[in-house]
């Protein structure tokens, strides 16, 4: 007789019934489940496989059948970056097999309004630090108020949708906020320090030669041209600085769940089709730092940049650099160049006092040709001028040297000369403020298909919210950054709509590489060869190049030459 039927022919005590019913919803919801079948299913596999590991073998074959983990939380802290400034730092908790873990985390600093040399007067120092505070503030009130509570139960790996909720966030706050007090006292003293001086400033022209060398033009027949003023900078929502944070620990978070590396993750983003081959961006190192914090006059080369431009390895390249720079130490101490102390800048390359940009070029030229390196052919330099914090305002001109001030129809003249004289040079960035549009237009139509100008400071790509700018002409490539209040969705968005990209890694972490080669940028500026942030992230990108090439998808680097007469290439900086 069952026992079904023995209970139904028996007196049975309540707590008998119970637990007989209590088994039969224990059995149907295991059976609901599948957990009779799978159970059988990973004891037989076992049996013929015979692992050493057992109860290994069964938590990775169950953990396989778990739930995909989601979002439970978001949690955010102030910290320090590597430049002492304060940062956001974003943690990302995730529901995984029951339990809640922290994933992954993220740090993106807030933007400072240091000035281009570095230095910073009293007022001012104490109104950047009072917006960073701000700006911390409010990020920590938006994740612990809005952000985490609305990811709450968010896929991680679905990055579209986390971006786009984070994107619609932040632009409800800027429009709630854009006519609050402390914007329009950010615009207003911003509006103050632009209008006191570039109105006054006019641009004289230099009055003509004649064949016989006397001046043309004696009488008054020159006028004086308006010097473009600066163009008011794009007021920033405090608290923006949570947008890309988060952005960026989400998406390792979902790098981390899916087991595969963050590079891996961000092309699936980018390119959802399967990828035959992968390209590594071209590595810019900077090797020799000549600009307003060096102890000599020039202030015009803030960076020299080589630009490898054959197939060779990353650790070719960075061997190269690290030769170059040892050998320009050397001929400095042993030879008759006039230079001031040698030092190591804030962007991890040799700094050295020099008078004029020809005795640095002509530094490197010697160390390569000593070197037996092939400079003009294999490896080209650029030079970053970061003209934008040189503009003397009060005159007009451009302070090229300590007590030297050039206007920019000269400055196009000296930089003429420069290309002419070392044609290793094939890209000038930032050459002029964005302003001078004319110059811009000048020095492209004098330079041609030889050098490329690229836009950093002088490009207008972004924020979203503002009116879209044209580029000043002339330029062939733009350096994209990635900045503290844009998504990675928006970030590979906006490498996609170039024909060509650099990125600049800037400070952070080296998930800035993984970034660079899963966006499929072309070129990527890591900085100098000093310092251990910017080595780790040359060190990403040799284990990457590695990974690829033992996977056999590493794709040789094409020899790209500038296409001015096309849409500008991009160079990315995070």
């Amino acid at each position: 007789m069952s026992y079904k039927a023995f209970l139904s022919h028996s007196k049975v005590s309540k707590e008998d019934q119970e637990f007989y019913d209590l088994k039969n919803k224990a059995a149907e919801y295991y059976r609901s489940n599948g957990v009779p079948r799978n159970i059988e299913n990973v004891l037989n596999e076992m049996f013929w496989k015979k692992p050493d590991d057992i109860y290994g073998y069964l938590a990775n074959y169950f953990s396989r059948l778990s739930y995909t983990p989601v979002i439970s939380k978001i949690t955010g802290r102030e910290v320090f970056d590597a430049s002492g400034l304060t940062a956001v730092q974003t943690e990302v908790y995730c529901i995984i097999r029951n339990e809640e873990k922290i994933v992954c985390s993220a740090v993106m600093s807030c933007p400072s309004d240091v000035p281009a040399d570095g230095v910073a007067e009293p007022g001012e120092a104490f109104y950047n630090s009072s917006q960073q505070c701000l700006s911390i503030t409010t990020a920590l009130k938006w994740i612990r108020e809005h952000l985490s509570p609305m990811l709450h139960g968010f896929n991680p790996t679905d990055q579209t949708n986390v971006d786009k909720l984070l994107s619609d966030f932040f632009m409800a706050r800027y429009l709630e906020h854009k006519d609050t007090l402390n914007i329009k006292e950010e615009d207003e003293l911003r509006n103050e320090s632009v209008s006191e001086s570039p109105p006054q400033a006019t641009l004289t022209p230099a009055p003509a030669k004649d064949k016989k060398g006397g001046d043309k033009g004696k009488k008054g027949n020159s006028t004086e041209k308006p010097l473009p003023p600066a163009e008011t900078p794009v007021p920033r929502l405090p608290g923006a600085t949570v947008v890309g944070a988060i952005s960026l620990a989400i998406a390792k978070t979902a790098a981390k769940l899916r087991g595969e590396p963050l590079y891996r993750f961000i092309t699936s983003v980018s390119a959802p089709q399967a990828q035959s081959e992968m390209h590594l961006p071209v590595p810019m190192i900077t090797i020799l730092s000549c600009g307003k914090n060096s102890a000599g006059k020039l202030n015009l080369l803030k960076e020299v940049i080589l630009m490898p431009s054959s197939s060779q390895r990353v650790r070719e390249v960075i061997g190269m650099g690290l030769e170059l720079q040892c050998e320009m130490r050397r001929v400095l101490i042993g030879s008759t160049y006039k230079a001031g102390p040698i030092g190591i800048s804030d962007e991890g390359a040799l700094q050295v006092g020099f008078e004029r940009p020809e005795q640095a070029l002509d530094l490197i030229t010697e160390a390569c040709a000593n070197l037996e390196l092939p400079l003009g052919s294999d490896l080209h330099l650029a030079i970053n001028c970061a003209a934008h914090g040189l503009m003397d305002y009060s005159r007009g001109k451009y302070e090229v040297l300590s007590g030297c001030h050039k206007s920019p129809d000269e400055l196009v003249d000296m930089y003429e000369g420069l290309i002419n004289k070392y044609p290793a040079i094939t890209s000038i960035i930032d050459p002029f403020r964005k302003e001078d549009v004319d110059q811009w237009e000048k020095l492209a139509s004098v330079i041609g298909q030889s050098c490329c100008l690229i836009a950093d400071a002088a490009s207008n790509l972004y924020p979203r919210w503002s009116e879209a700018k044209p580029l000043p002409p002339g330029i062939s490539r733009v350096i994209i950054r990635h900045q503290s209040d844009m998504t990675i969705s928006e970030l590979i968005q906006s490498i996609a709509e170039q024909k060509e990209t650099m990125l600049d890694a800037g400070s952070g972490d080296t998930s800035i590489v993984d970034l660079a080669v899963g966006s499929g940028v072309s070129f990527l500026k890591l900085g100098g060869l000093r310092g251990g942030e910017r080595m780790d992230k040359y060190n990403r990108l040799m284990a990457i190049e590695e990974e690829l090439e033992q996977e056999g998808i590493l794709g040789a680097r094409e020899k790209k030459q500038p296409d001015l007469s096309e849409t500008p290439e991009a160079t990315v900086t995070l």
